[in-house]
């Protein structure tokens, strides 16, 4: 419930502090949230008109609306090859865009680091929300020298997870959807192909609802698809870097730049590798770090544009010049 919301809230915020009037497109796995939102909108006085909730399809209410030649500004997040789509139609009206798009975002532990903390964060990074998080720590870079620690530590964190009814005191519900928990379970399957190590989970848990067991993979190779694609479950990949130039080349080199993470203790290396990383958020000695007041956004195919702040603000305005001749008013005043 908590993710559809926000991704609302995210737009409609400075939508309506920009006094636009706003159409939400419902999506049509998760509708039940966003139609209470409207419930509340009216509760709390929101003139009739102001905001809207569209229920339906992607491919035929969504594509209506991001072709529409009344609406003036399109904001979309999911994934990056729908994002593509919704940009091409809006193209045509020439409208303006911004896109919270897919992610497969690298995070990096230093010999230097503490390793304790880097482990506790990554459980959150990489598992939060069964995974289903745009900017998870998906692609985890862990210095040769206390890699084994590292993941001793991580396997044992995992393997205490309690997968569950998300009604009931649990660390991890099921994926959304069917066809999202056959795309994670198909890519699990690769990762086993892939020649990386499965060391812990690596399949369904019972034969009712969508549980997947938590996955960790080690000694990754770059090229393998689990390394590659955005897995959107719960399904860690990590694996060995020696030297700092080397791992810089190895977190920038993906289609993606949502988020990325650093854990370190040496502020030199921080100021130095944050300034390389190509991402839209770097969190340093912790990940998913959230504030109203902190931009959103990513670079290359993880989306255009921020969202929250004061950034956030800028998608749903326009500037205006007006010049007035004030000859034209002698004689009024």
């Amino acid at each position: 419930m908590e993710f559809p919301l926000v991704m609302a809230i995210w737009k409609l915020a400075p939508a309506l502090a920009a006094g636009n009037t706003i159409i939400i497109k419902v999506a049509e796995t998760t509708p039940l949230t966003a139609l209470y939102l409207g419930k509340l909108c009216n509760e709390a006085g929101i003139p009739p008109g102001v905001v809207n909730f569209t229920p339906g399809f992607g491919e035929t209410a969504g594509a209506a609306l991001a072709a529409h030649k009344r609406v003036d500004k399109v904001a979309f997040t999911g994934e990056t090859s729908t994002g593509k789509l919704v940009m091409k139609a809006a193209a045509e009206n020439l409208n303006r865009v911004t896109l919270e798009l897919g992610g497969k975002s690298p995070s990096i532990v230093f010999d230097d680091a503490d390793i304790d903390n880097a482990v506790t964060w990554h459980q959150i990074g990489l598992f939060l929300n069964q995974g289903q998080c745009c900017c998870a720590s998906s692609r985890i870079y862990v210095h040769e020298k206390v890699y084994d620690q590292f993941m001793e530590k991580t396997v044992k964190a995992t393997k205490s997870r309690k997968v569950g009814d998300p009604f009931t005191e649990v660390d991890q519900g099921p994926q959304q959807n069917e066809q999202q928990f056959k795309k994670v379970l198909e890519l699990i399957e690769s990762g086993k192909k892939s020649g990386a190590d499965l060391v812990t989970g690596g399949g369904r848990i019972g034969n009712t609802g969508y549980y997947v067991q938590p996955t960790i993979f080690g000694n990754v190779n770059d090229n393998a698809r689990i390394a590659r694609e955005e897995i959107f479950g719960p399904c860690m990949q990590v694996a060995k870097f020696k030297e700092l130039d080397d791992v810089v080349r190895r977190a920038n080199d993906t289609e993606y730049g949502l988020a990325a993470g650093l854990f370190t203790r040496d502020v030199n290396k921080v100021n130095a590798i944050t300034r390389q990383l190509k991402a839209g958020t770097v969190w340093v000695n912790c990940y998913d770090i959230f504030d109203a007041s902190i931009p959103f956004g990513g670079y290359k195919q993880s989306g255009i544009g921020r969202e929250k702040g004061e950034y956030a603000l800028e998608n749903y305005m326009q500037v205006k010049a007006v010049v007035q001749n004030m000859e034209a008013y002698k004689g009024w005043y």
